[in-house]
């Protein structure tokens, strides 16, 4: 492979962009990316009745938040079906496609006798070679590509190695339905002839689909793309990933609070390896992504992981993009508000892994909070911190817990009476954030402002 790859991700725009097709996604611009090529998008919206706007905007947005970035504009493939249609006309001039005129009973006929046979359904090709001036009055045909009946089609897949079908397995498929409309298997090798796509990584669910493509592109006298066909996502228990198993779509996880960096790492371990590497940034994998490491098994999807990764990508990320996008799940905040949560970031990333937990812990320092009159043991703790912090100029983490600790000593008052004290002052919480953590992202207006509240 060199700089003249060009890859692509092509989605039926009929629901939101599941986290299979992510994967997808990512592993073609992985590829395109290591090699210096192209990574193109193409919406493949033939099916009318269930493509829908807004489909094609979660795809386009779950792309965008992943970072997974297309050359050129995406390609939407229904305005492409008259090129397809007179594609298949003219193969029907040149004897490789042909008229089928069969009726619904005489397709339905066919199955019928396979399954008593014990044999798959298949067409039997009775029109393959008909006068069409023999067709029914007023009967609307369909076109079949005139398929090799002997020898075989042979893929040879980058993931799972050389197959083998033989063409006797494979019926005269439907290239343009009696209604006009071209079928995915013709749409999809015209398009990506015409955008150059030269290689396609995908499901092994497409595995069926690709020898006929094989098929169309040989009857065309067109170069084949170089395929790999990657085994499904499966849920923890190791079967199909699906709905049970929770989270489907890229959007949901970004609703859970994950970050997309983490979401991209975790997908790109499902199905590829780079030696023991878990934590691998977006620089080296384009770097290091190649199809050699694509495995020929299913990877689970390991939920526990994915949560570990993202607690990871939390700990390194830009404490104010952090704060971005805490405000985006709970709205705007005055701006004292988010300097508290500004100068508490540091620990509350150390102890959230995602942002709905990095919300719940931050809302110490966004709730207004007056602590209820303490007994009379807590509130002379409290009147005497008070006294002692109402003169410290350094409101610092360090200085404010060396200061605590002298006195705690100087009083044998214990210290960790002491900060629970502090600690129920500030937030009537049991777990929180550091106190003295806490009291320098307060400020020291604030904080002697709680300490205080409750003793007057």
């Amino acid at each position: 492979m060199n700089s003249d790859i060009v890859t692509r991700f092509a989605p039926s725009p009929t629901g939101f962009l599941h986290i299979g097709g992510a994967r997808t996604a990512l592993f073609n611009w992985l590829l395109a990316r290591h090699y210096g090529g192209k990574f193109l998008l193409r919406i493949e919206d033939t099916d009318r009745e269930r493509s829908t706007a807004e489909a094609v905007e979660a795809i386009l947005e779950g792309l965008q938040w992943l970072d997974i970035c297309w050359d050129g504009d995406p390609v939407f493939q229904s305005s492409r079906l008259r090129r397809h249609v007179e594609l298949a006309e003219n193969l029907v001039k040149e004897g490789k496609a042909y008229y089928c005129y069969c009726s619904l009973e005489e397709l339905e006929e066919m199955r019928r006798e396979a399954k008593a046979k014990g044999l798959s359904p298949k067409y039997d090709g009775r029109w393959r070679d008909r006068d069409p001036a023999e067709a029914p009055p007023g009967a609307k045909p369909v076109i079949r590509l005139k398929a090799p009946s002997e020898g075989n089609t042979v893929l040879h897949d980058v993931v799972q190695g050389e197959i083998i079908v033989s063409n006797g397995q494979l019926d005269d498929m439907i290239l343009v339905r009696s209604d006009g409309t071209p079928t995915f298997m013709l749409s999809v090798v015209v398009d990506d002839h015409d955008m150059g796509v030269n290689c396609v990584i995908r499901g092994d669910d497409h595995l069926t689909n690709t020898f006929r493509h094989i098929q169309i592109f040989n009857v065309f006298g067109w170069s084949i793309p170089e395929y790999g066909h990657i085994p499904l996502i499966h849920g923890p228990d190791g079967v199909k990933l699906s709905k049970r198993h929770g989270a489907l779509s890229v959007g949901a996880y970004r609703d859970m609070g994950y970050l997309p960096e983490a979401v991209c790492n975790c997908l790109l371990r499902l199905g590829w390896s780079h030696g023991d590497d878990e934590v691998i940034s977006r620089e080296q994998a384009t770097e290091w992504f190649t199809t050699e490491n694509l495995g020929k098994s299913p990877s689970r999807m390991d939920f526990a992981k994915l949560k570990s990764l993202n607690g990871h990508y939390m700990r390194a990320a830009d404490n104010k993009r952090l704060l971005d996008e805490l405000l985006r799940k709970i709205g705007d905040l005055p701006e004292e508000k988010k300097q508290r949560i500004l100068t508490g970031m540091n620990g509350l990333k150390q102890r959230a892994k995602t942002i709905l937990e990095l919300r719940d812990m931050a809302a110490v320092y966004i709730d207004d909070f007056t602590a209820p009159a303490p007994d009379a043991e807590t509130a002379e703790i409290l009147r005497k911190i008070s006294f002692l912090l109402s003169s410290v100029d350094d409101w610092s983490e360090k200085n404010l817990e060396r200061r605590v600790k002298a006195f705690s000593e100087e009083k044998g008052v214990s210290f960790g009476k002491i900060a629970g004290s502090l600690r129920n002052a500030l937030t009537g919480k049991k777990i929180t954030p550091g106190v003295f953590e806490m009291l320098e992202s307060f400020g020291k207006v604030e904080g002697m402002r709680r300490i205080s509240a409750g003793l007057l």
